[in-house]
């Protein structure tokens, strides 16, 4: 039998709506929603508004005020036990006289890990712990992965026609989706870390990578600028080195670092992996900067790689209702794949429209 009743399901799946509401100013901090409960009204609520401010449980205590005591607290990760940029939300629930928390997911990261839970217990406070776990680590999927795999969770984005065109033969490109579905692309960089693509879209598109719409709540963030160079070959009059943010250019040979430093960019040389830059070692370096998750905007060969190398968690690719023709760029550029034994198989999470154009949001099986 359950240990959670309709009701606990239902408020905690009011936190998790709260905790979304963080996606675009929590990074690098997890997304938390809470609900405070008192004979089956809520009292109080809260989600982390933007990384650095008040944790949720705290937002919703102040919301809740005399009234938290002897409470039910609903949220959807682990409460703190630590001293960050922040107090303990654990402290913060015990001094207010909660009575019983539910939480969704026992927080991995190495300062939290079962503490705060403890805290909880040891002050005599209920605890119940796994309600809606999945949907809570589908929410969190950046954060685990960056703390249970020390790399960012990766999401390739793609817009092609409906026969799998990206750019025709001469590249032309723009635009192939409609404005809707360029618009929900800005959302998407708006939750990411980092934005990443290889030189050969630099060259060909200079493009900015960065939110350009004032309506997303970033806090005034913009997530880092990902560059994959070989051998520096990014132009110093490029874009987005005048731009807000950080450009970060991942090299093999960094002869041309001073240069290009200077143009604003900051150059990092990792190891090689068949000749070019190791992505694996990219995404390694990105994730001791507090990246969670990755946005790939690339061309068919950095996307065809990532691929091979099971290196992508998530696929979005923006579909359009024409027909480009037989002389057009494809999404991918694999190796030979002469077998159908050698395609890779999709779990499809999610269709729908955006505009004019068909979303498609996937997982690689393995």
């Amino acid at each position: 039998m359950s240990d959670f009743s309709p009701n606990d399901c239902a408020h905690m799946a009011r936190a998790l709506r709260l905790a979304e509401r963080g996606q675009y100013a929590a990074h690098p901090n997890p997304m938390v929603g809470c609900v405070l409960v008192r004979d089956e009204t809520i009292i109080g609520e809260g989600w982390h508004e933007a990384a650095g401010e008040a944790h949720a449980e705290v937002n919703a205590l102040e919301a809740a005020g005399d009234s938290a005591r002897g409470s039910t607290a609903y949220v959807t990760l682990e409460p703190c036990a630590h001293h960050g940029k922040t107090p303990p939300c654990v402290e913060a629930l015990i001094g207010a006289g909660v009575s019983n928390v539910v939480v969704a997911l026992e927080d991995p990261f190495p300062e939290v890990a079962g503490r705060g839970i403890a805290a909880l217990k040891k002050a005599g406070i209920g605890v119940r712990v796994g309600l809606m776990q999945s949907s809570a680590e589908e929410l969190l999927a950046g954060f685990l992965s960056r703390v249970t795999r020390s790399r960012p969770f990766v999401r390739l984005k793609m817009a092609s026609s409906l026969d799998g065109g990206i750019a025709m033969s001469n590249g032309e490109s723009q635009w192939i989706t409609g404005p809707e579905a360029r618009a929900d692309v800005q959302r998407l960089r708006a939750r990411s870390g980092a934005v990443m693509t290889g030189i050969g879209t630099i060259l060909a598109d200079d493009p900015s990578l960065t939110v350009r719409d004032t309506t997303i709540d970033t806090r005034g963030k913009q997530p880092s600028r990902v560059i994959l160079d070989n051998g520096l070959r990014m132009p110093l009059s490029a874009e987005m080195l005048a731009l807000p943010g950080q450009t970060l250019v991942y090299c093999i040979d960094d002869e041309k670092r001073e240069a290009l430093t200077a143009a604003g960019a900051e150059v990092i040389k990792v190891d090689a992996k068949a000749g070019l830059v190791d992505v694996s070692a990219v995404l390694s370096n990105l994730a001791e900067r507090e990246v969670n998750d990755v946005l790939v905007e690339a061309g068919p060969t950095l996307a065809g790689s990532l691929i091979n190398a099971g290196l992508v968690d998530e696929l979005v690719i923006y579909q359009a209702p024409h027909i480009m023709g037989s002389e057009t760029m494809g999404m991918f550029d694999t190796p030979a794949w002469t077998e159908l034994a050698n395609r890779k198989s999709l779990d499809i999470s999610d269709v729908r429209r955006v505009g004019a154009d068909t979303r498609i949001t996937a997982r690689i099986v393995d």
